[in-house]
């Protein structure tokens, strides 16, 4: 069976993408990673998909005078490895709504807080100051709109008394690591649908 293709979106040190990394190296996981691009030429995850034997790419934003320019120039390098599902991992640019559109429905990104509280940068310290007691990961379809988007999974994790954004954002990124693969696997195998904005999953677990 023909394995879906992945382009996976990165700025640091690729967490996530070691976890989908990890899931590809399965012969049984239907989905492979065609390209991991970076828009930092010093992101560390750059080397793990190095190690892993996948082509990468950097397309530095500071060189371009507009977004739009950006976007078109990652647009054209991950169409020229033909994947059928752009994955954004940690990728810290917000993508205009060219791009999105360009890739509806085959856009998808991680997001640390049940959406749709606590959207931006800041939603880890958000969620602390706001006191919540659970707060989470979110896997969702990209739109537009910031962080928006159909939600195809979420995780909840625990605030615990005392806890700093490094002790959360570390309990976060592990089910971040678990969340992110299992809705690939949904998405390769056909089970992910979006109607009326919302998704319906065929997931017999």
């Amino acid at each position: 069976m023909r394995k879906l293709r992945l382009a996976v979106l990165i700025s640091g040190r690729g967490s996530n993408l070691q976890s989908l990394i990890k899931a590809c190296a399965d012969p049984e996981f239907p989905a492979e990673i065609a390209l991991v691009l970076s828009n930092k030429t010093d992101a560390s995850g750059l080397e793990k998909a190095a190690k892993a034997g996948i082509a990468t790419a950097i397309v530095s934003h500071t060189g371009f005078p507009n977004r739009a320019d950006f976007d078109a120039e990652i647009d054209t390098v991950i169409r020229a490895h033909h994947p059928d599902l752009v994955c954004l991992a940690g990728f810290m640019r917000l993508l205009g709504a060219t791009f999105v559109e360009a890739w509806h429905d085959r856009l998808i990104n991680i997001h640390p807080a049940l959406l749709p509280s606590f959207k931006g940068a800041n939603a880890i310290g958000d969620a602390l100051a706001a006191g919540v007691k659970v707060t989470g990961c979110t896997l969702h379809f990209v739109r537009a709109a910031m962080d928006s988007g159909p939600i195809i999974a979420q995780t909840a994790v625990p605030v615990h008394p005392g806890d700093d954004e490094a002790q959360l954002s570390a309990r976060i990124r592990q089910a971040e690591h678990e969340i992110y693969p299992r809705a690939v696997r949904l998405i390769a195998e056909g089970r992910v649908r979006v109607i009326d904005e919302k998704t319906e999953i065929d997931d017999p677990k």
